[in-house]
């Protein structure tokens, strides 16, 4: 009963590996194909998302710089436009100069501040405006200096006489052999606003640099989010870029511990047009997205700054949302990996339940198969002690006849019912064999010892060995360890194997010689008979089922089978060694004691 426990014990075991093992497979297949897949879309996805943010932000800010390039263009135009209208001595005129003022006002929304007409020495000769800045003198200005040199001109920001920024723009003409400037202010907080129109996400803004490192316009968020230093290489970039000229799908380079993107040249209006992006660290750790373009013949450099984690947060969310998914998926392959092979391994459990019946049925034939060889045997064996008690109940009769008080003949009487008593012990046992080998299998694995099998097959057997003048020869190693088998099965086996041994020597006669021993943690039973042997070429099929040498009607070919799939049931081996002419040998391996139940 514990060795049964045992046995249903290991296969619970067995079969929850099992089952554990196929659903680890599947989940494995599964898991690793939806990763590879997952993980190449998302990777390509990834680099399509970075590209199109890149050049959705490179088309904003290359619009944006047109907005700003064509209001400074357009500033300029109107100052010239004034400044080509009217004669020296109209625009001297106060009151007249402070109505073309009012004029520009009204049609641009205040942009323009003041107007002022300024000599070529520096001297300012007329004025419009809230400040009180006629006659100032701009000689000295660094401005004046260089607008003194150009036909057009607009300044960097700068806090000049009124104390607070603002920058200007002049146009050149000359007057009488005299060069006169038309100088306007434009609205610093207009130009700012249309400079910060360009607002993306949550953290995009945009400003403008001159070649210093000085804010023209507000930076973000009220202070640099970058070292002055960072900014001033944005210009070296975008020369690098300007100086590049050619269509490019995007160029990778490391720089300084920084990872830069730089766009291809857009040949779209001037060299001016081309736009750049590059990937820096800020001051506390951010990650920032920067997308520039020149302005001013490339004295002004227009930035949109932008925290790439906002810049990237639809990706994010698409990532974390792929994500969620792929981890449902990854939870429901593990959930139908456990159902599907739980199923498969109650499927298998249930084909094994269903073999091992047919093994017992195949066996039991094979038994029936057994007994009916037997049965002849038996006839003969039963036959003499029958004829013996049949001749003494006879005499008996005789006896009585002549009367039981007459001589030695009660004596006799008792003589006579003492030999027909032993005759009946002698058929009930010869008959309980043949009954206990013809019962119902029953495959309880039990403690045994096998010697006393083998003693038990062979006395079963005699009767046939005789017949076929087979002598049986037993070499069986004393005290042997007990093995854990079922009873009727291992008498099965040894039925099988000795039977074909005096099938095969049933003409000729011979001897069979049986050997136990015990091996390290396992015996060995051998068989060896004189017979015929069988040729190589049926060596290899011998335990096939069905498979005989015996005549047809004489085998059914399942006997071998039966005694492979029964010791290998029980966790051993049988082996066969034969030689044509020269006799076959059967060797038996059996596990000892508890491996045999763990079997």
């Amino acid at each position: 009963m514990v060795a049964e426990q045992s046995k249903a014990s290991g296969r619970q075991t067995q079969y929850a590996g099992l089952r554990f093992r196929m659903a680890i497979i599947i989940v494995m297949v599964s898991l690793g194909s939806m990763v590879l897949v997952s993980g190449t879309i998302l990777y390509q996805f990834n680099i399509f998302s970075n590209q199109m943010v890149n050049a959705h932000l490179g088309e904003l800010v290359l619009k944006h710089k047109q907005n700003i390039d064509y209001f400074l263009k357009q500033r300029l135009n109107d100052i010239s436009h004034l400044f080509r209208s009217f004669d020296l001595s109209q625009l001297q005129d106060k009151e007249f100069l402070q109505q073309r003022l009012k004029v520009l006002q009204e049609e641009y929304s205040y942009v323009f501040v003041d107007l002022g007409l300024i000599d070529q020495y520096g001297r300012q000769v007329s004025y419009a405006g809230p400040f009180e800045l006629l006659r100032a003198d701009y000689s000295s200005a660094e401005w004046f200096q260089t607008a003194i040199k150009r036909p057009g001109f607009i300044s960097d920001v700068f806090m000049g006489l009124r104390g607070h920024p603002h920058f200007i723009v002049t146009v050149k003409r000359q007057w009488g052999g005299s060069e006169w400037l038309l100088r306007a202010t434009i609205d610093f907080v207009a130009f700012n606003l249309l400079v910060e129109n360009l607002a993306v996400g949550k953290t995009g803004t945009a400003f403008i640099l001159n070649r210093s490192g000085e804010f023209q316009t507000r930076p973000p968020g009220g202070e640099p989010k970058l070292t002055k230093q960072q900014y001033l290489n944005l210009f070296k970039k975008g020369e690098e870029a300007l100086s590049t000229k050619r269509p490019s799908d995007g160029i990778h380079f490391m720089e300084g511990g920084e990872t830069h993107f730089l766009e291809g040249y857009i040949d779209r209006y001037t060299q001016t047009s081309s736009i750049f992006s590059v990937e820096k660290m800020g001051e506390r750790g951010e990650r920032f997205i920067i997308v520039a373009a020149f302005l001013k013949n490339n004295e002004w450099l227009l930035i949109f700054q932008q925290e790439a984690a906002d810049a990237f947060a639809k990706l994010k969310e698409t990532q974390k949302m792929a994500g969620l998914i792929a981890f449902i998926g990854a939870v429901a392959i593990i959930g139908m990996a456990v159902i599907m092979s739980g199923r498969m391994v109650k499927r298998i459990a249930e084909l094994d339940s269903e073999k091992e019946m047919m093994n017992q049925q195949v066996i039991e034939t094979g038994k029936l198969a057994s007994v009916g060889e037997l049965a002849a045997g038996i006839a003969h064996e039963i036959n003499n002690p029958v004829a013996i008690m049949v001749e003494e109940a006879g005499w008996i009769q005789d006896l009585m006849g002549e009367g039981l008080d007459k001589e030695d003949n009660l004596p006799e009487a008792k003589r006579a019912l003492q030999q027909i008593e032993t005759q009946g012990r002698r058929c009930k046992e010869i008959t309980h064999k043949l009954l206990s080998f013809a019962r119902k299998t029953d495959s309880r694995v039990q403690t045994l010892q096998l010697n006393e099998l083998v003693g038990e097959v062979v006395g079963l057997l005699s009767q046939k060995s005789r017949y076929a003048n087979v002598e049986v020869q037993m070499e069986l190693q004393p005290s042997l360890p007990p093995i854990e088998a079922s009873a009727t099965e291992m008498q099965q086996v040894l039925m099988n194997i000795f039977n074909n041994a005096v099938d095969a020597m049933e003409k000729t006669g011979g001897r069979i010689t049986v050997t136990s021993r015990a091996e390290e943690q396992h015996l060995r039973l051998s068989i060896a008979d004189t017979g015929p042997g069988i040729p190589a070429s049926n060596l290899g099929r011998l335990f096939d089922p069905f498979f005989t040498t015996k005549p047809v009607g004489k085998g059914t070919g399942l006997g071998l089978s039966i005694c492979y799939g029964i010791i290998h049931k029980m966790g051993g081996r049988i082996d066969v060694e034969s030689q044509v002419d020269k006799g076959t040998t059967f060797h038996i391996v059996l596990p000892l004691g508890s491996q045999a139940a763990k079997s």
